[in-house]
């Protein structure tokens, strides 16, 4: 088989390659063997590499691509497809050694220089990190990247004043300014130049006052600076904003000891860790999460002990719904981090997301035990088990959470919502009407609790028009929510608005048109305005979306013979069953820690 070769020029491919990583957002698949490997054609290989890619299973596209890099070991596309897929991977050594290889080809591919310069800084060739880092800057952020790194290989040399010009002397967008303050002040602090640095770390957090890290620096620089009240000071700032970090409390307990903050970064290994660091997190949170990848796993290879990188790359692995992988990284926090709890909340969410729901439970329950006050972990718990509709287990975990928070506030409106969800379904109304009641008091234009009251109410045949008037003001707040339309059209099919319902229903499939709900209710609503042939063409659609067992059952039968006579063989039986509105997504995760 022959292969295009590729020119390497570091924009246009690269980008396509880094969009292909980050363009399908499927579950890992098992690794091929090496067997099965061997045994395949290159050009099976080949075509399994790029099926993985489109799956977004880094781990199998690595396994092709180095074997296709043994059979073309000069071919310029196998090589940049294996490098970029090394480096999302996380195979930070295989992947130096394509950049060799690579720049043999095309010296002036910027990734590829970059990494060579990023493990130029780990083995302390600092002269030849920043020769490699001249050539790595294409584009906005590479050119910041390169600059900071190559200012941390500068202060490796012995050249701070030098490292500080030149973060200086670079011109760019205004949202450069905080990396660049808080680069200057972290060498400078390294460096001794304490005075110089307080003042840079100051214009940081000016900047970002909400930058965990940028908080930190100046906190531990204040600390050695002997001023323990401006240190404490700038903790209680950020904690208002960000309560509860559990790497603020850490600090905070230290200074309560009587003990003196060492320096947030001490080394040149670190520094450029740090700058992976915070670009990746912010690549992360802005919809760049393929760079966001590469760059935090370089990160995590200079510098394993930074206490972010491993739960900032976790944390965007499972954005992307790679539970295994972020399960991997969550399990590696060591037990004496102060991450160690979030770390735990977070690997028992994504080991029920993976199917994993005895494991997540027990996960979970032994995180509480440890930590039997901590209300995340309550939450958590609770929310795994309603997932699992354990409701009634539920109820008794969202029970505790909410004796243990006393006077509830407006953000602890979730708690009552989901243990009315809980008393809902185990059919205690009473109560469950009571917590839903108390959420929108803490909450008043919450659209879940709006559109779950309203719809019940409406289902129950009571408070009709003040119920209708909820739904209406949910799909208001929330207009492109099919759920929630879908609820609107149900609500006027059971007051027998059928005209109304069907408007709101179709809107609804729009919205949502693989939802086996959504489909068998417009079905519904198309037989009663006489349209019998579009009603069945929706149940046959519904059928074929996986609806739940009871639910099948009744669209196969109205299928058969039709809604009515289905309705009337129901009522014989003396087996109808409520609707319930769909239930809205689960609980957002406990707060994560960023930069």
């Amino acid at each position: 088989m022959t292969f295009r070769r590729s020119s390497l020029r570091p924009g246009v491919a690269v980008l396509a390659l880094l969009t292909a990583l980050g363009g399908a957002h499927a579950a890992k698949a098992e690794a091929p063997s090496a067997a099965l490997i061997a045994r395949s054609s290159p050009a099976g290989n080949y075509l399994a590499a790029r099926l993985a890619l489109a799956e977004r299973d880094t781990g199998a596209a690595a396994a092709y691509y180095r074997a296709l890099v043994k059979v073309f070991p000069r071919n310029g596309e196998i090589l940049e497809r294996a490098f970029l897929t090394l480096l999302a991977d996380g195979s930070i050594d295989e992947a130096v050694e394509l950049a060799q290889r690579i720049v043999r080809i095309d010296p002036e591919h910027s990734l590829a220089r970059l990494v060579l310069g990023v493990k130029a800084i780990k083995t302390k060739q600092y002269v030849t990190a920043r020769s490699n880092l001249r050539r790595a800057g294409d584009g906005a952020i590479a050119e910041l990247n390169s600059t900071l790194l190559s200012a941390w290989a500068q202060f490796g040399s012995g050249n701070a004043r030098q490292a500080v010009a030149a973060i200086d002397a670079l011109q760019g967008p205004e949202w450069y300014q905080g990396f660049k303050a808080l680069h200057a002040g972290l060498i400078l602090d390294a460096a001794g130049q304490r005075k110089e640095a307080g003042q840079r770390l100051e214009q940081a957090l000016k900047v970002d006052p909400r930058s965990l890290r940028v908080v930190d620096a100046y906190a531990r620089w204040a600390s050695r600076s002997g001023n323990k009240k401006l240190a404490v000071e700038t903790y209680e700032a950020y904690d208002k904003v960000a309560p509860d970090d559990p790497l603020v409390a850490r600090a905070m307990a230290q200074l309560d000891a009587g003990k003196t903050l060492p320096p947030l970064i001490d080394t040149p290994q670190a520094g450029a860790a740090e700058v992976m660091y915070g670009l990746g997190a912010a690549l992360g949170r802005q919809g760049g999460e393929d760079l966001a990848m590469v760059y935090l796993q370089l990160g995590r290879w200079l510098d394993p002990s930074h206490p972010l990188i491993e739960v900032t790359l976790a944390d965007l692995f499972e954005s992307l719904n790679k539970h295994d992988e972020a399960i991997a990284l969550f399990r590696a926090v060591p037990a004496d981090s102060p991450l160690k709890l979030n770390a735990d909340i977070q690997l028992g969410i994504n080991l029920n997301a993976a199917g994993q729901k005895d494991e997540a439970e027990k996960t979970l329950e032994e995180a509480l035990a440890r930590n039997p006050k901590d209300l995340r972990a309550m939450m958590a718990l609770g929310d795994v088990l309603r997932a699992n509709e354990q409701f009634e287990k539920s109820v008794e975990v969202y029970t505790k959470a909410i004796d243990h928070i006393g006077t509830p506030t407006d953000k602890n409106w979730m708690l009552f919502y989901f243990r009315g969800i809980g008393y809902e379904r185990t059919k205690q109304w009473a109560k469950s009407e009571a917590d839903l009641k108390k959420a929108l008091e803490l909450r008043p234009d919450q659209p879940h609790v709006l559109n779950y009251l309203g719809y019940s109410w409406i289902d129950q045949g009571v408070n009709l028009d003040e119920g209708m008037e909820m739904i209406r003001k949910a799909v208001t707040l929330r207009p492109d929510d099919g759920y929630f339309i879908d609820s609107l059209g149900w609500a006027y099919y059971r007051i027998g608005k059928y005209d109304d319902a069907v408007r709101e229903l179709e809107r609804a499939v729009e919205l949502k048109p693989n939802e086996a709900v959504i489909n068998d209710h417009l079905g519904d609503a198309y037989w009663k305005v006489g349209r019998h042939l579009e009603a069945r063409f929706k149940w046959n659609h519904a059928r074929d979306l996986n609806p739940e067992p009871a639910d099948l059952a009744k669209i196969e039968r109205k299928i058969a013979v039709g809604l009515d006579e289905a309705q009337k063989t129901e009522a014989a039986q003396n087996n109808a069953t409520t609707e319930k509105p769909v239930a809205p997504p689960a609980a957002e995760k406990p707060a994560g820690q960023g930069g």
